[in-house]
This record gives C-alpha cells, sequence and structure tokens, in this order.
C-alpha cells in the first residue's frame, strides 16, 4: 500500500487541516499519516485561536515517521512561523522526500489570516525550491505574483510569473471569485486549464486541503502530475456534489462520498 503524510495545522471542526488530509488520502487509496503544526479552535463559521507545536517536537514528529513508514508522497499545509517551515524543509531535504505538495496557507476560507509576513518569506525561499507542486488560490497568488487577479487571463498571467519566480509547478486554483471549477496549472512556463464541474455549493470548508491531499495521494500512487490533478478534481467534484450541509456557515464536504462497507451500513 503506498504512504503519504500531511504536514499541517489540526481543525477542531474535521472540515480541513490533518482531519480533512486524513480523510482525502484515505479515500484515495493511500495509508495516511501526520505532523501536526499546530492546534486551532475553529468551527464553519471561523478561528478563535492557533497554539503552534514545539519546533522540536514537530521535528521528532517528522523523523519518527519517515525512519519507519516512509512516505510516498507529502502534503504540507498550514505551517504558521518561519521556525516551523526551516525545521519542515530541512528534515524533508535530510530523507530526500519525494512528491510534496505544499498548499500556501495564508488566508482561511473564512478570511482570517493565518500565515504570519515572514513566514511567507521563510516558506518561498525553503519550502518552494523542494515542491512538486504548489497550490495557491486567488488570494495567495496575488500575495505569491504581486498582480492584482480579477479575471482568467489574469489567472495566466500570475501562474506564469509564480512557476518562473520560484521555478516549481503551479496549480492556480480559480475558485468562485473568477470562476466556481476552472484552474491553470502551468508547467515548465507553460499554461494548461484544468476544467472542472461547477457545484452549486456553498459548503466549501476545507476544499483547499482536501485537493491538495488528493494530488498528493495520486502522486504516491504513481500517476504522472496532469493525471494526478484531474483525478483530484474529480475526487473534489464528487465530494462538494454529496450536498453535505453541516454548522451555521461554509460547511465541509463530505470526503467519504463514495464510502460502502458492511461497516458502514449497519447500525445498532
Amino acid at each position: 500500500m503506498k504512504t503519504a503524510l500531511t504536514i499541517a495545522g489540526s481543525d477542531s471542526s474535521g472540515g480541513a487541516g490533518i482531519q480533512a488530509d486524513i480523510k482525502t488520502m484515505t479515500m484515495n487509496g493511500v495509508y495516511a499519516m501526520s505532523a501536526i503544526t499546530a492546534l486551532t479552535a475553529q468551527n464553519t463559521t471561523g478561528i478563535s485561536g492557533v497554539m503552534e507545536v514545539n519546533p522540536d517536537f514537530l521535528k521528532n514528529q517528522i523523523d519518527m515517521v519517515f525512519t519507519d513508514i516512509y512516505p510516498d508522497a507529502v502534503k504540507i499545509g498550514m505551517v504558521s512561523n518561519s521556525n516551523l517551515i526551516k525545521i519542515i524543509a530541512e528534515r524533508l531535504s535530510f530523507y530526500k522526500a519525494d512528491n510534496i505538495v505544499v498548499d500556501p496557507v495564508m488566508v482561511s476560507t473564512s478570511g482570517c489570516d493565518l500565515l504570519e509576513n515572514e513566514a511567507v518569506k521563510t516558506m518561498k525561499e525553503y519550502l518552494f525550491p523542494l515542491a512538486i507542486l504548489i497550490t495557491p488560490n486567488i488570494p495567495e497568488a496575488e500575495i505569491l505574483s504581486g498582480l492584482k487577479i480579477e479575471s482568467e487571463f489574469d489567472m495566466e498571467k500570475a501562474a506564469l510569473l509564480i512557476n518562473e519566480k520560484y521555478n516549481c509547478n503551479v496549480l492556480l486554483k480559480g475558485g468562485h471569485r473568477i470562476n466556481d471549477a476552472n484552474d491553470v496549472l502551468c508547467m515548465n512556463g507553460k499554461n494548461k486549464w484544468i476544467y472542472g464541474q461547477r457545484i452549486d455549493n456553498d459548503n466549501t470548508h476545507g476544499t483547499g486541503c482536501t485537493l491538495s491531499s488528493a494530488i498528493a495521494s495520486n502522486l504516491a500512487k504513481g500517476f504522472d502530475l496532469l493525471t494526478s490533478v484531474k483525478r483530484s478534481k474529480k475526487y473534489l467534484s464528487g465530494a462538494l456534489s454529496s450536498m453535505l450541509n453541516l454548522g451555521k456557515s461554509s460547511g465541509p464536504m463530505n470526503h467519504a462520498f463514495n464510502l460502502t462497507g458492511e461497516f458502514l451500513n449497519d447500525q445498532s
């Protein structure tokens, strides 16, 4: 069985972060492991608190994973300070980790800032060079490119700029601000539109975590990058199409929409 490691923050409401990553990896057929960067107190309405882990403890988590069950892919999500980012980069380099997908979580769906400015600089310098793919949304791509993105043309321009500037493949996600389902994948200075299914569902908490984890899972199984992105978008569409409706605001998706079996169906 192929394996994947998620390095990210915990979401107490279960819709994003480590919790979403593990659900997604499991549903995409890989064995999921985790190294937690921070605890968050949050629900669908927002985040009320963040408590970072000690850098030494994060290092310990990563070491214990790599020295026993070596991951075939790594997804990196919310990392809230420079020291933690440097630890992650150093350990992944030391273990020669492959198939690293970075979801540069800078702003949450609810609009809360998650990443300090200094940490953004450190992420660019230390993590991006290790990544096979980064997956910014529109606000994050604006920070990374320095461009205002208001159209699909702007998306293409920003994707090319980020690809050239940081020398890594980029999946720039359209989202509700530009389009609901179409993303730009920039590889080696060439843009390719990845078209998705438009789904009228306001419950989108954790979509970025889910997509990046699914991509890492497919890379772990040996699919190439383009195929991994396409398969992952199809999975995300299925999770959204299930129309799960939980919470008072933008709620989580049903990551287990395709889960079947005797343990699911049996009820007391």
